[in-house]
This record gives C-alpha cells, structure tokens and sequence, in this order.
C-alpha cells in the first residue's frame, strides 16, 4: 500500500507546530486547521494549497512539495501575523521531522508574504516552504 507523502509531510509539520508552547501560546491554544471553521477567531494558521511533483527516479521514489501555511490574525497592522510567522519558520526551517513513511531531506522557506483581507479586518501572512522528500 502506498501512502501520500502530502498527507505524511503535513502531519510532521501539525505535530512539531503543535509541540511548541511558545507557539500555542502566541495562537491562543491549538489553533492549527486544515481549513479554519466559520467560528474560529485569529489568531489561527490553516494549511493552504500544496503543490507535489514526483521526482523519482528509476530505483527510488521521491517527492517535492510546496507546502503554503496561512497565519490569520485580527490585530491591527501585520504585527502579529508577521511574528507568528517568524516563529512557525524557526520551527519548520531545515527542520528535522519524523515522517511515517517518507523520509524528509529537507524543508526550507521559500517566501513569505503578507497583506491585508477583507477591508482590512485581517492580516494573513502566507508562508510557502519546499520540501524535498523520499519513500522510505
């Protein structure tokens, strides 16, 4: 049976955000979706689109992924937004995660980038990481 490495990467990265205090604390809680309910109130990242591309090869299995983790926040200005983002990078940069059934290579931010939403009610800051993984 094969099983996705999306699906495989995006429980590494919920158990290693949700392993942090200090990022639980800066969230409020658990605040982690896979796509945020009606009646979530931000601070709260959900996981956005992802992006795979098979990169096998005759003799092994591998994968690239771009992986987009959105923070919303109601704050005024992008402040915090912005600083829950930092925080998320320090986690995820070159991190060292246990996969299921991949093994991952690496994980490395790509962009980050912030604006405003709905007449300015909401700061997002989208994070895109690539991560490069292999079938174990």
């Amino acid at each position: 049976m094969s099983h996705s490495p999306v699906t495989d990467l995006r429980k590494a990265i919920r158990n290693a955000l949700l392993a942090d205090a200090t990022l639980l604390s800066m969230l409020g809680g658990p605040n982690l979706f896979d796509e945020a309910p009606r009646e979530a109130i931000p601070p709260y990242i959900a996981f956005g689109d992802v992006i795979l591309r098979d990169l096998s090869t005759a003799t092994d299995t591998g994968a690239e992924h771009f992986v987009i983790l959105n923070v919303w926040s109601i704050q005024r200005g992008l402040h915090e937004a912005l600083d829950i983002a930092d925080r998320v990078v320090s986690l995820l940069q070159d991190a060292s995660l246990t996969l299921d059934y991949n093994h991952l290579v690496n994980l490395r931010l790509v962009s980050i980038e912030s604006k405003r939403e709905n007449n300015g009610r909401f700061a997002r800051a989208s994070l895109r990481f690539r991560a490069f993984t292999e079938a174990l």
